[in-house]
């Protein structure tokens, strides 16, 4: 009974413990996509808050809005209580109480609150102020993750080197330590204590190569990031194939198997063939990928140039959807021209009854098509706008300064993150420098060491070290050095796309220096 009731506490109060940590992280969760989605959901409100709807409009609109995360719940969180209650000014009150961002929602509502009582103007100041504050705010976040960053290439630098080391120091004492070969029985077969070691090694640079990345795609800007998705249906994923990666990764599959059988034909170790597969899908892949951030970089430079241009012709008091004809017809805007044109068509269609809609669904289909994160931020904000009646001019004003600061932060973040790349390249090139130096030179003489008879107070294990078979094993860290290095450097060059080419070309690189050089 008391060791019942014993067991009882103790799980009552883990359950309560981890209940408690996991709502810790909820929280926290919850807390930092605020932060990241605030600053555009406030340049959003700004630009329909020169349009005829009212705040509680203005809020609903941000609701709806999927883009903006949890600050788009706390909206639907302020208009459920405003329903209840009978009052928005409430329901704002209530949000920013329970919020758990209390340094950066809480006020901004609260705000909200104060300045939506004294009137359109006095909110319109309010929120273009604002935005400009949140946006800088979330640039001074982004050096902080900077940093971060900083400290964590260093240590990924040094847990790559260190376990090439290690083998090396490994496969000298082995001849002074015997020990180092007593076999293991493990549930597939006996294995030396130092195979052990050396086959974990290269397991564990593969984790932090792993750890590594997972870490530079967090603190990279999730409005930043790029995924793909293959369309339905095999004939549509085939046609996709040659600029999307998601397809890509499908139909390029087959060339796994093909590495896999060539090694497994030339005899060559199962691990070689696997790292065969890996390559030979891995490089066409990532070009696949390589190719189709070029398009998207370049419709990304277009975007600028039509937004620039529609906003002249609004500018004169032409409607949108004349402008956007105009500009389809007499600007060249290079891979973005077909979009271009697809959406003024679609526009063309919108004079009816419910044009609005159909409007609204042309600029999504636009957003579709492109496919790019600056398109989907900069295109959201004008269909809002221009929903919610906000004045033309304004609205594309405010965007040109919108599509200017999202490009130049781009450019800025890339241009920044390029260093990392070049780290996780010299990194796998220095270990396969050292490895191939204690190849050449060092690890023949001490197999002539490891063959002489023992001194006294010696005893040394002929067997200890066989060149060919350390050799061998030297090349696997190599290699799993290089992919978890080409990882990290993918991931920091634009996503998990990028560390597929990034890991294949290195690994593809490393064996074939090995190869070259009669190592392997």
């Amino acid at each position: 009974a008391v060791v019942g009731r014993l067991v009882g506490v103790v799980a009552r109060r883990g359950v309560i413990a981890l209940g408690g940590r996991y709502l810790g992280w909820l929280a926290s969760a919850r807390k930092a996509d605020i932060e990241r989605t605030l600053p555009g959901a406030a340049r959003y409100l700004h630009a329909l808050s020169s349009g005829a709807d009212g705040p509680r409009a203005m809020l609903r609109k941000v609701a709806e809005n999927d883009a903006y995360g949890e600050t788009a719940v706390a909206a639907r969180k302020v208009l459920n209580t405003a329903a209840l209650t009978g009052s928005l000014d409430e329901g704002l009150r209530r949000v920013a109480r329970d919020t758990p961002s209390r340094d950066t929602l809480a006020p901004f509502l609260l705000k909200f609150r104060e300045h939506s009582e004294q009137g359109g103007d006095a909110l319109a100041n309010y929120l273009g102020l604002e935005a400009r504050m949140l946006g800088h705010q979330r640039s001074q976040a982004q050096r902080r993750n900077e940093g971060f960053l900083e400290l964590v290439a260093e240590l990924f630098v040094v847990l790559l080197v260190m376990p090439a080391l290690l083998v090396v120091v490994l496969t000298v004492m082995s001849v002074l330590a015997p020990g180092l070969s007593a076999p293991l029985p493990t549930p597939l077969g006996s294995i030396t204590q130092r195979a052990a070691l050396i086959y974990g090694a290269a397991g564990f640079v593969l984790l932090v190569g792993a750890g590594a990345a997972a870490t530079v795609g967090h603190l990279r800007p999730t409005e930043r990031q790029v995924t793909y998705s293959r369309p339905e249906g095999a004939i549509a994923t085939l046609r996709s194939a040659p600029t999307n990666p998601a397809s890509a990764a499908l139909v390029l599959a087959p060339l796994a198997l093909v590495g896999i059988g060539a090694g497994h034909l030339a005899r060559i170790h199962p691990l070689g063939s696997l790292l065969a597969g890996y390559v030979a899908w891995g490089i066409p892949v990532g070009a696949v990928a390589v190719r189709r951030a070029r398009i998207d970089d370049a419709k990304d430079r277009e975007i600028q140039e039509f937004v620039h241009a529609v906003s002249g012709h609004v500018g004169l008091g032409r409607p949108f959807g004349e402008a956007v004809e105009l500009v389809a017809e007499d600007v060249d805007l290079g891979p973005l021209q077909g979009d271009v044109a697809s959406l003024a068509f679609d526009l063309s269609l919108s004079d009816s009854p419910a044009g609005t809609d159909r409007r609204t669904a042309a600029l999504s289909r636009f957003v579709d098509r492109v496919g790019t994160p600056l398109a989907a931020q900069t295109m959201g904000l004008v269909t809002g706008a221009l929903d919610a009646g906000s004045d033309t001019e304004s609205v594309f004003e405010t965007l040109q300064t919108e599509v200017g600061q999202l490009y130049h932060e781009k450019k800025a973040l890339r241009s920044d993150l390029a260093v990392y790349v070049g780290v996780g390249w010299v990194t796998a090139l220095l270990v396969v420098a050292i490895v191939l130096a204690v190849d050449l030179y060092v690890l023949d003489g001490f197999s002539q060491l490891s063959a002489m008879p023992g001194s006294a107070g010696f005893a040394l294990d002929p067997n200890a070290i066989q060149p060919e078979r350390e050799r061998f094993r030297f090349a696997v860290v190599a290699v799993a050095t290089s992919i978890a290095a080409g990882w990290f450097a993918g991931m920091a060059s634009r996503g998990p796309y990028d560390a597929l080419l990034h890991s294949s070309l290195l690994a593809g690189l490393t064996a074939a220096v090995f190869a070259g050089v009669g190592l392997a």
